[in-house]
């Protein structure tokens, strides 16, 4: 009986040591990390330097989070290949951008992701768009025309391509419409003097009501890309624990027959 209990905690303490640290970590549909993920986006958008003069207010969308989430599954440090033609993620996006963000547990908030983000614009030059590092994260971030976005974080017992990291937190956003390098990310002028027919001025960006609404998509068909490693590892150990399990009882019974006064 005693081995029996011991396998039995054990057991429960490995199962809790896969889950704890994710049940950190905030799900898609947590409404204070939905907005969070929009304010940060939408703070920065209302402050580039120069000012914008067309940049859309961004908004959530239900999609893009899943499809994030569905690739942050992965835990690999890589974009995802299928965000552009000829796949179709998303029923209303022909491409979608895409930004990630690698680090420990401890270290993440949505705050400091899109800040490390938007941070990039110091080495982004507007007037000739040219980049002395990596800037692709803040043009994207502050690409005027995507006015959609979803995010998520997945706890990562490894991420590929992020040698060096363990129990870490894999943050991905995808937007919609993508941004790109061929063209400024913005028009430069006065805030909201270029804003679509219809929108008004909010916090310097063009709000539009019909299109910031939030729109369930039932139908959308996600890719059932392979499970990360902490899924392996978990499926790993429940395929095993049941011959364990029996074999702890089957020992257990025999040493109780063999040796009945113990």
């Amino acid at each position: 009986m005693r081995v029996t209990l011991a396998v039995t905690a054990w057991m429960v303490s490995l199962v809790s040591s896969y889950s704890s640290p994710a049940d950190t970590l905030p799900d898609i549909k947590n409404e204070d990390f939905i907005k969070e993920c929009v304010r940060m986006h939408n703070k920065f958008r209302s402050e580039v330097q120069p000012t914008a003069s067309d940049m859309l207010y961004m908004t959530w969308d239900p999609g893009l989070a899943q499809i994030a989430k569905s690739w942050a599954r992965n835990c690999q440090f890589s974009h995802n290949t299928r965000l552009k033609p000829p796949h179709k993620l998303h029923p209303n996006f022909t491409s979608l951008g895409e930004n990630i963000w690698t680090g420990s547990l401890s270290l993440f908030s949505v705050s400091s992701a899109v800040t490390a983000w938007y941070n990039e614009s110091k080495f982004y030059d507007f007037k000739t768009r040219k980049c002395s590092k990596v800037c692709g994260h803040y043009t994207q971030v502050v690409w005027a025309d995507s006015y959609k976005v979803g995010c998520a974080v997945q706890f990562c017992l490894k991420v590929s391509g992020f040698e060096g990291l363990s129990n870490g937190a894999h943050f991905i956003c995808n937007y919609g419409p993508a941004g790109n390098y061929f063209t400024w990310p913005y028009k430069e002028g006065s805030t909201c003097s270029a804003c679509p027919n219809n929108d008004v001025c909010l916090d310097n960006l063009c709000a539009n009501p019909q299109r910031d609404k939030v729109t369930h998509y039932y139908s959308t068909v996600y890719p059932d890309w392979p499970l990360y490693s902490r899924n392996r590892y978990l499926s790993l150990f429940l395929i095993v624990s049941p011959p364990i399990l029996l074999l702890s009882v089957i020992i257990t019974i025999w040493v109780k027959h063999r040796y009945p006064h113990i």
